[in-house]
């Protein structure tokens, strides 16, 4: 009956209270502690509040909102109405003031379970969702734009759908000056803390984005602090499927070998490219990797033209014919939204929703879209995904 058996996360600050829960739960029978660094799902969250409630309630949501956990119980030092009426807003079942009850605990542990056993869905299959590669052919071609649009066209189009974005240039990012946000982490964070690389850490270090989709950073600083390996690539990617419906990769234009491997670990790859020389030259040398890599054309790789002009020297025939493969969309050349946007940290949907580049892009999206990952609604990680509303 191994399988009937409850994990609980905790997650506080003291010792001596983390060592009381943990041996009311562990004593709880129908119950297990689910040990920091286990990369496995847990139902229950026991959460300590600290200084930073508003980070911790983020977390909280986050969780809430992806399906993570099926509940969250809180404990605090003291009982602050204000954060009482927080949590009852935030769907917190259970909340214990210290130094805890251990009857009431108990108690709320029973209760948990009794929800739980007799909650519909009692078989539930873990999510996998899809990872999205967004490469660029050469530097400057508009690659941060196509990513940041894409994840968000994703998240808008589906409200269940969850979404993460992550920022693989590795020197010099640009995610955050897109949406306008200041994250307070970075995939660093992961690089140093892999051996605590689980959904709890993850959600963490994650900043959710007004648009609804979960953005992980790269590093501003350049003093290779945090390297990367391939091992956390793998480790990394492997968790966001199990949490997201779509996780897009913002890769750049580099091909060292943690590019490769988050290639290799890709569901598909859009490539951008501009119909210029040098950019279909570099195009056709990084198609020949993918393609030794097991990528097919037109199928899980697929060519995205950027800042298309119809009258441009360079005909989408003659950029097919010289990279061997069909130009699966075309993003028009619309210099002053997309600047635009760029400079105000928006969406291109935000400042043009109906110019034809946030036309196009929604379209890309579209085309993307998993309809059999959006009717998926029995899954532990696949509840459904509920977006604060612009």
């Amino acid at each position: 009956m191994a399988d009937d058996v409850i994990p609980v996360r905790l997650e506080v600050r003291s010792k001596e209270l983390g060592d009381t829960l943990g041996r009311i739960v562990s004593s709880t029978e129908g119950f297990r502690l689910h040990a920091s660094g286990d990369a496995g799902p847990f139902e229950l969250l026991i959460l300590e509040l600290g200084k930073d409630v508003e980070r911790e309630f983020q977390i909280v949501q986050s969780f809430s909102s992806l399906g993570t956990v099926r509940e969250v119980f809180l404990t605090a030092p003291q009982q602050d109405p204000k954060v009482l009426v927080r949590a009852l807003r935030a769907g917190i079942r259970e909340f214990f003031p210290q130094p805890v009850n251990e009857q009431e605990v108990r108690q709320a542990l029973e209760n948990f379970k009794q929800r739980r056993d007799t909650a519909k869905e009692n078989v539930r299959a873990e999510r996998t969702g899809k990872i999205i590669n967004v490469v660029a052919s050469k530097g400057g071609v508009g690659n941060t734009t196509i990513a940041v649009n894409l994840a968000v066209n994703l998240a808008h189009l589906n409200r269940r759908q969850s979404i993460a974005l992550v920022d693989m240039n590795l020197l010099f990012g640009e995610v955050p000056l897109f949406l306008d946000i200041k994250p307070s982490f970075h995939w660093g964070e992961v690089a140093r803390n892999i051996a605590r690389l689980d959904a709890m850490f993850l959600m963490s270090v994650l900043h959710r984005h007004s648009s609804g989709i979960y953005v992980l950073p790269s590093p501003t600083e350049l003093n290779g602090t945090h390297q990367l390996s391939s091992d956390i690539i793998e480790n990394l990617l492997a968790l966001m499927k199990s949490i997201f419906d779509y996780t897009v990769i913002d890769s750049g234009h580099t091909t060292d070998d943690i590019a490769l491997r988050a290639l290799e670990l890709s569901d598909t790859v859009l490539v951008t490219s501009i119909l210029s020389v040098p950019c279909l030259t570099n195009l056709n040398r990084l198609t020949r990797v993918l393609y030794g890599l097991g990528f097919t054309p037109g199928e899980t790789v697929r060519l995205i033209v950027n800042r298309y002009l119809k009258d441009g020297s360079i005909s989408l025939k003659d950029a097919e014919e010289s990279v061997r493969m069909k130009v699966s969309w075309t993003v028009p050349n619309d210099f002053r939204t997309t600047m635009s946007a760029i400079n105000q940290g928006k969406s291109l949907s935000e400042v043009g929703m109906r110019s034809p580049v946030a036309r196009s892009i929604r379209q890309i999206a579209m085309d993307l879209s998993d309809k059999e990952i959006e009717e998926k609604k029995g899954s532990f990680f696949s509840k459904v995904f509920k977006s604060s509303e612009e």
